[in-house]
């Protein structure tokens, strides 16, 4: 690969910083001791400012170009899942429950990279603003960061980010134009009706009928409700109810997600689900309520910023690794809201063979730390060359 020389001088220092996160993992906003990590490996790389305390444990570090320019954000996410390791690893999480398996702990080591030899050649006009934030996974650190006004304090004009991608081909990057990843919403029914013996079931109102026949109409929404051509999810990942085999149960509840991109598919989702929850409901003589969560919007890369991360990606990898037209897809990000605040663009970096995303055997490629590193760093020299 043809990642920057320096950058790749830095690849055994940049996999001992990876392994110790993935050892000490943190969820959501509570990533203290990964922030302290993170701003003490800051102040010995030298970069000119270091700014704590966003978004609770939100870092962002400034390091100074050359010149006048402007100021280009590029971020990587710190937080870890509620979940069991299961890779035996020596490096493996020291923190029952807690697991570093979506990658974050590798992003965080990229952006110290691009860090390193940012502050040390300075090669660009401008600032970069080194933006590491808390709880992608949950609770929205993005948004958190950018209603705080991150952007508006330390003067950031674009944005970017990056996510490694198992089972992508090493080095292969992917990046489109427009939305790239859909919106996410959260739904819950809560079903109340009246419990009893298993043998007398006309002395209930059973909730369970009714679960069953919501989960069921509510599969419609996709199949009757929508255009066949306008991408939408409507899944739904949790039905619990009932104890025991001879005892109706009083309650239900069903849980479950919703991916759109446009924002009229996601209303007529929300106004299907209440008329079905409240219809279903009806008809079995039971109560119900639907709490319907507005999450994350859908991750829209600004069109030129797309084309430009492209192009410098291919600088990094080669143009053969790089497809700047890979479409979109129906995961989701809280980059949403920074790419809301900000044009800017984000990319997949493929991975090679390995566990999936959020797998308990998941193990982050420490082969791809000097490509993210590289990818970082370039973008930021790019957006302000020296004399452009």
């Amino acid at each position: 690969m043809p990642i920057l020389n320096r950058i790749a001088g830095l690849h055994p220092q940049m996999t001992e910083w990876r392994r110790h996160l993935h050892a000490h993992p943190e969820i959501g906003f509570a990533c203290h001791e990964t922030a302290a990590f993170v701003a003490a490996r800051l102040r010995e790389i030298g970069v000119d400012e270091i700014h704590e305390g966003i978004a609770e444990t939100g870092i962002v570090a400034i390091i100074e170009g050359r010149g006048p320019g402007p100021v280009v954000g590029l971020r990587a996410d710190m937080d870890a899942l509620p979940m069991e390791e299961r890779t035996g690893l020596p490096h493996a999480s020291t923190i029952a429950g807690r697991m570093h398996a979506c990658g974050h702990d590798g992003h965080t080591a990229m952006l110290l990279g691009a860090a390193a030899y940012l502050a040390e050649t300075r090669n660009f006009r401008g600032k970069v603003a080194l933006i590491f934030q808390p709880a992608e996974e949950d609770g929205g650190g993005a948004g958190v960061m950018v209603a705080e006004g991150m952007m508006e304090r330390f003067g950031i004009a674009e944005v970017y980010a990056l996510h490694n991608v198992p089972g992508l081909e090493l080095g292969r990057v992917l990046t489109t134009p427009g939305p790239i990843m859909a919106a996410v919403d959260e739904f819950t029914i809560r079903i109340e009706g009246r419990g009893g013996h298993g043998a007398m079931p006309h002395e209930t109102a059973d909730p369970i009928p009714a679960a069953v026949s919501m989960v069921q109409a509510i599969q419609t929404i996709v199949s009757r409700n929508h255009h066949a051509m306008q991408e939408l999810v409507v899944s739904v990942t949790q039905i619990h109810a009932g104890t025991t085999d001879n005892v109706i149960p009083g309650s239900a509840m069903i849980n479950g997600t919703v991916r759109t991109f446009d924002p009229e598919v996601q209303a007529m989702v929300m106004r299907r689900m209440e008329e079905i929850v409240a219809g279903q409901a009806a008809s079995f003589g039971v109560e119900a309520a639907l709490d319907y969560a507005v999450g994350y919007p859908a991750t829209v890369n600004d069109p030129a910023r797309a084309a430009f991360a492209a192009e410098v990606a291919g600088e990094v990898v080669g143009e053969a690794l790089v497809e700047g037209q890979s479409g979109r897809e129906m995961g989701a990000e809280d980059f949403a809201y920074m790419l809301e605040a900000r044009p800017g663009a984000y990319l997949f970096l493929g991975a090679g063979p390995g566990a999936g995303l959020h797998h308990p055997e998941f193990e982050f490629n420490d082969e791809i730390l000097p490509i993210g590193a590289s990818l970082f760093a370039r973008l930021a020299e790019r957006a302000a060359p020296i004399g452009g």
